[in-house]
């Protein structure tokens, strides 16, 4: 297994929704078990965060609800109280283990913005050197349609990038990617994957009764922690599968991290961040950005929105494709005036030092 070429530190194991169902109730002997792994492993010095789908399905049996919530209003009610049950029944379970937990609700709103992205990161980080076990989730209670994750195997993704996680493991019920429908009796299981586009083009994208998630999301997921050289287990809901993962045992489907490692600021950027305006930039602009040069104010050609300095503003080139984005030096007002200057006409425009209108490190190109 790739990953063990290098010590594995920092775990983010995702469990879904379906995974923590068994009987029409919460599975407490997998939590049980889950406890005692991490206790385990705690001993190793290994440290595990955990994101946990399973507000909503909570809810649902703490209320004795028959069907699952339709509308959003309903969904957000029972996520509610599911998410106090839930969050009960980990701490009655984690504690017999002699482990504390700490609940993180986080939204894609929340991690739009650098500042509340920066402090979701710290706050993790301090739970950890405080040997708190972080339980992450979806705040379901305030979330919009708009503005959900969708699937907690995004979230867990962007979770592993956000605390430089050494492997990420998406606990699923196929238990792995396979060469067709898992339900198909010639189905074989794919251990190893190196080219995840090719996967993507025959995954599937079915639904849980509980969850939100196929297995498409899940590689796409993927996608973005392998591009921070994070490598992904797909893996089965059984006893003790952290640590026969972590002990090397092929289990699931390996996916290979890429070999270079990209920018975490620039994975927020491009992943992330909400562009508050779009400027137009000329054909040798987009070639210099394009070659990992910085963008200068000689290349802008329009500039549309209202944006302070240090918001994020959408790239587009003369065509109109959506090119990049990053993190702005100028409010759109001086924008406006120094658009097409060079350096030294900026200066004497803006009486001020001049600086690049995005600098490269800020500038995350697609």
């Amino acid at each position: 297994m790739g990953f063990l070429q290098k010590k594995v530190k920092r775990v983010v194991v995702k469990i879904g929704s379906h995974l923590l169902e068994k009987e029409n109730d919460i599975d407490t002997e997998f939590i049980s078990d889950l406890s005692k792994q991490i206790s385990n492993l705690k001993k190793k010095n290994i440290e595990i965060l955990l994101v946990s789908s399973g507000a909503v399905l909570a809810g649902i049996k703490k209320l004795g609800l028959k069907t699952r919530p339709k509308t959003l209003t309903e969904k957000q009610a029972t996520a509610a109280v599911g998410q106090a049950y839930l969050m009960q029944i980990y701490d009655k379970i984690f504690s017999k283990n002699n482990l504390i937990i700490g609940q993180v609700l986080l939204t894609i709103e929340g991690l739009q913005e650098r500042r509340r992205y920066l402090l979701a990161q710290n706050t993790l980080n301090q739970l950890i050197e405080m040997d708190v076990i972080p339980i992450i989730n979806e705040n379901d209670t305030v979330g919009v349609e708009e503005i959900v994750f969708g699937d907690n195997d995004f979230l867990a993704a962007h979770v592993s990038v956000l605390i430089d996680a050494d492997l990420l493991i998406i606990l699923s019920t196929s238990g792995g990617l396979y060469d067709r429908d898992p339900s198909d009796p010639k189905a074989e299981l794919i251990k190893e994957l190196k080219n995840i586009d090719e996967a993507l083009k025959f995954a599937g994208s079915s639904k849980s009764e509980y969850g939100t998630g196929g297995m498409r999301s899940k590689l796409e997921a993927a996608k973005i922690a392998i591009s921070h050289q994070i490598p992904v287990i797909i893996a089965p809901k059984k006893k003790k599968i952290i640590e026969k993962i972590l002990e090397g045992k092929q289990v699931g489907t390996f996916i290979y991290p890429e070999e270079k490692k990209k920018s975490r600021k620039k994975s927020w950027i491009k992943n992330l961040s909400a562009a508050k305006g779009k400027i137009t930039i000329d054909k040798g602009a987009e070639k210099a950005i394009k070659n990992g040069k910085s963008l200068l104010p000689a290349g802008i050609k329009d500039i549309e929105g209202i944006f302070s300095k240090n918001d994020v503003v959408a790239i587009q080139n003369e065509e109109g494709k959506i090119i990049g984005k990053g993190i702005i030096n100028y409010s759109h007002l001086e924008l406006r005036k120094i658009k097409g200057m060079k350096s030294d006409q900026v200066e004497k425009t803006l009486k001020k030092k001049f600086t690049e209108v995005i600098h490269r490190d800020n500038l995350a190109v697609f």
